[in-house]
């Protein structure tokens, strides 16, 4: 799989919660390569950044991102960095497990990996988020920091 024409043998999958996410990380033959959890905050999203440097991640070859929401501020950051951003459905994250496992239980660190696989053989299926302009980044950050204090 290519993204502008660049090889992109990792793929990030991320469970969005509100106090933590998962990050699972696979490669293109569909081994987990990296599995963590990080807190809600700047020093989460700089673990973030580290993981996904270790594993090829640069500024020509950004590794692509799956997570089951558009917004927040997590969401916001990723897109700052350049990098395709894909907001899959959880609905979709559901049937995908159910594809791969019978057991139905439901874990963060399995959806994590489910989102980063979905990328990894599904990413035509679905559109990244499209570039926002700085003004039109920092309305919606501030609309959802608004809904969230109402």
């Amino acid at each position: 799989m290519e993204i502008a024409g660049l090889p992109t043998p990792v793929f990030c999958g991320v469970d969005w919660a509100e106090d933590h996410h998962d990050i699972a990380l696979v490669d293109a033959g569909g081994q987990q390569v990296a599995k963590v959890r990080i807190g809600d905050d700047a020093a989460g999203f700089a673990q973030l950044m580290a993981v996904l440097a270790e594993h090829g991640d640069s500024e020509d070859a950004p590794i692509p991102v799956a997570i089951e929401t558009s917004r927040g501020l997590l969401v916001a950051c990723l897109r700052v960095t350049g990098r395709p951003v894909f907001s899959i459905n959880p609905l979709a994250v559901a049937r995908y497990r159910d594809r791969h496992s019978v057991a139905r239980k439901k874990s963060d660190a399995v959806d994590a990996a489910a989102l980063a696989n979905i990328l990894r053989t599904d990413m035509a299926a679905h559109r990244p988020l499209p570039a926002d302009s700085e003004l039109v980044q920092a309305i919606a950050v501030l609309a959802r920091a608004q809904q969230d204090a109402v």
